[in-house]
């Protein structure tokens, strides 16, 4: 006979966990998306095993780090720090001037964000969010135990990027 075994979790999907950012897919064959945005929202689920108090995590904690994350890439051209290709380098006179293979782009330096990811794709935004977030939760709680982190990031309506991690 299977013994069940039990499991809880929260999710959180909020209108103001969102972030409006540029940018511009690569694409296998050396193509590139022109330069666009979108309005992101994230939506996130914790697993963990259930606290003294019955919680996974207290919702009024972590939704205010989420958002922090979300507000932080807001109103950014994101960029691909570890593209074998692309190329950003800040200037002195305050810009960063991204090259990508006949692309040049000059961008106030304060209104860009490199990323650690090799394309901006919703999906590698959600990992790098998710990566975030996990960080976070372990310096605001060190002793909790995350049993699974989902993150899904919405480029439009009914499409997403997801990952997903269990320990």
């Amino acid at each position: 006979m299977t013994i069940p075994r039990e499991r809880w979790s929260i999710s959180i999907e909020k209108d103001y966990l969102k972030f409006s950012s540029a940018h511009f897919l690569i694409f296998p064959d050396g193509t590139a998306e022109r330069l666009h945005g979108h309005n992101y929202r994230a939506c996130v689920t914790v697993e963990t095993e259930l606290d003294q108090h019955g919680l996974v995590v207290n919702f009024q904690e972590i939704k205010p780090l989420v958002r922090k994350i979300c507000d932080g890439l807001d109103e950014h051209l994101l960029l691909p720090g570890q593209h074998p290709v692309l190329r950003a380098v800040a200037q002195a006179d305050g810009n960063t001037e991204i090259r990508y293979l006949e692309r040049r782009y000059s961008v106030p330096t304060n209104e860009v964000i490199v990323l650690p990811i090799t394309n901006t794709s919703a999906e590698n935004l959600a990992t790098w969010v998710g990566n975030q977030i996990r960080d976070r939760m372990r310096e605001r709680w060190p002793t909790l135990r995350v049993v699974r982190l989902e993150v899904g990031i919405e480029e439009t309506p009914g499409q997403r990027g997801c990952y997903s991690r269990e320990d």
